[in-house]
C-alpha cells in the first residue's frame, strides 16, 4: 500500500492542490460567491446613493425657495398642504385612501 502511495505521490499532491484551489476559488472572503454578494451589495448602495442625491437636490431647491428669494407661491402651497387652508370661495376636498377612515 505504501508503495502505491509513493508511486502516485505526484497525482495525489496535484489532486489535493486542485481541490484546495477549487474550494478557495468558490468560497472564502475572496471567492467567487463572496464577489457576487459584494457586487450585489455595491449595486444596491449605488442605487441608494443615486436616490439620496435626488432627494438632496429637491430639498436644496425647497430650501432655496424659503431662504434666498422668498417665493410666496411656494409658501402658499406649503400652508395649503399642511393646514388644509383655502381662500374665500374655495372648496377644500379631503380624499381618503382606501382602507383609511
Amino acid at each position: 500500500m505504501l508503495n502505491k502511495i509513493k508511486k502516485n505521490y505526484f497525482i495525489l499532491f496535484v489532486t489535493f492542490l486542485f481541490i484546495y484551489f477549487f474550494f478557495n476559488l468558490l468560497g472564502g472572503d475572496r471567492g467567487l460567491i463572496s464577489y457576487l454578494k459584494k457586487k450585489e451589495t455595491y449595486n444596491v448602495l449605488k442605487s441608494k446613493k443615486r436616490d439620496l442625491k435626488v432627494k438632496i437636490l429637491v430639498l436644496e431647491e425647497k430650501n432655496s425657495l424659503l431662504t434666498q428669494n422668498i417665493d410666496l407661491d411656494f409658501i402658499e402651497i406649503l400652508i395649503r398642504d399642511k393646514f388644509l387652508f383655502g381662500k374665500d370661495g374655495e372648496t377644500t376636498y379631503i380624499i381618503n385612501k382606501h382602507g383609511q377612515n
